[in-house]
């Protein structure tokens, strides 16, 4: 073939525009995060539009169990009763399930809205204590709630408040076996973000000494299996399970947890030695913002 021939039909030398790769590359990866950034949201939509269907008849079938179990519309047996009552464990348990997904949908999409009122926090858990004390004691555990007496009033979310606290007691009942123990505390604690402190601070006053307490810590501990050190930091990232039997769920109940915590800008953390139970422990400021 000649060597001026062209099969290609391209311009001439000095003629052609030059692309360089990089750019190239560079519009190839900008369109392939837009699809999958389009696909991602679009899962995230379906989720939330499935599980929003599935909430309404879910609680009418808890209503109607809930009825039974009164015995109003007539009375039921013991065989009844027993089948009833895991009915409703298990429609409980969806229940959370699609909750989960919406709430996570929620904060995904940046529609969840925080709510800050001064309030008690004590009074506040002392709510979720109530509720979650029947289930903890059917397994059977024990369930004990020590709250701090120098806790002040101050602004939160009471609402998203609970749901933390809900998430972390619905983990230390799935993974504390029969006969074990959860803690429920609160106490006042000095919160000293790295931002906030000046140069030449001495070890003593990283320490705390002598300043004033500016936060509520929460604590959830359980004498479960405990979690090991590689997973303490990754356990609060979306879908994220661990590998002990009867690891079921969503994998969302911690990163949930986490993002709440965070919007009232503060801080959770898990403390564990394998074997010897696991401490999760949240702060809130009493000033967020």
């Amino acid at each position: 073939m000649p060597r001026d021939s062209n099969p290609l039909d391209l311009p001439a030398s000095g003629t052609a525009p030059v692309v360089p790769c990089q750019s190239i590359h560079h519009t190839s990866d900008r369109s392939r995060a837009t699809r999958l950034s389009g696909a991602s949201r679009r899962r995230d939509e379906a989720l939330a539009s499935a599980a929003h269907e599935l909430k309404t008849p879910l609680g009418i079938i808890a209503g109607y169990i809930d009825l039974l179990l009164s015995e109003r519309p007539g009375a039921v047996n013991k065989q009844q009763r027993q089948i009833l009552e895991e009915s409703w464990q298990s429609c409980t348990r969806l229940q959370r399930f699609v909750q989960s997904f919406l709430t996570f949908s929620a904060l995904e999409t940046g529609n969840t809205r925080m709510h800050f009122e001064s309030g008690d926090l004590n009074q506040c858990l002392l709510e979720i204590y109530d509720y979650w004390l029947p289930q903890l004691a059917a397994k059977p555990l024990g369930f004990y709630f020590v709250p701090g007496d120098r806790l002040g009033q101050f602004e939160f979310d009471y609402d998203k408040v609970q749901h933390v606290v809900s998430n972390l007691l619905d983990n230390a009942l799935k993974f504390t076996p029969a006969g074990g123990t959860v803690w429920l505390t609160t106490e006042p604690h000095v919160w000293e973000r790295r931002c906030d402190q000046k140069p030449g601070v001495g070890q003593e006053r990283r320490k705390g000494a002598g300043l004033p307490v500016n936060s509520a810590r929460v604590t959830v501990a359980d004498s479960g299996p405990g979690v090991e050190p590689e997973y303490q930091q990754e356990i609060f990232d979306d879908f994220v399970q661990l590998p002990h039997e009867g690891s079921k769920g969503t994998g969302l109940g911690l990163a949930i947890a986490r993002r709440l915590v965070q919007a009232h800008r503060g801080k959770i953390w898990v403390d564990s030695v394998p074997g010897n139970g696991a401490k999760f422990s949240f702060l809130l400021p009493f000033k967020p913002f």
